[in-house]
């Protein structure tokens, strides 16, 4: 038994990395943000296309990027007058689609 509870221990990261995914997993915690992200997924889209599709206000919709992007979630690019969003990476769609498969999951 402690030979088991040395070796897991050895495995753990440290408790800044901890801290680190916990407060990236609280990202993922708001619904605004998680509709945006959703919208995202299927696409690149202006912030006035965000708020089309999520049927909320540009205000709303500017404060919650501002935290994706300042968390490297979402990035944007400029294309003439029109900002144009993303996700940041593969990875993103991919905890969306997982998390979503686990909910659905059958017991």
């Amino acid at each position: 038994m402690e030979e088991k509870i040395k070796k897991i221990k050895k495995l753990m990261v440290d408790d800044r990395e901890i801290y680190d995914i916990s407060d990236f997993f609280k990202i993922f915690g708001d619904s605004t943000r998680l509709k945006i992200l959703w919208a995202l997924d299927n696409g690149p889209l202006t912030v006035t296309e965000l708020c089309e599709i999520t049927e909320m206000n540009k205000s709303s919709i500017s404060h919650q990027l501002k935290t994706l992007k300042d968390n490297k979630i979402v990035k944007y690019r400029k294309s003439g007058k029109n900002v144009i969003y993303t996700l940041d990476d593969e990875h993103v769609s991919i905890i969306i689609e997982t998390a979503r498969k686990h909910l659905n999951e059958e017991y």
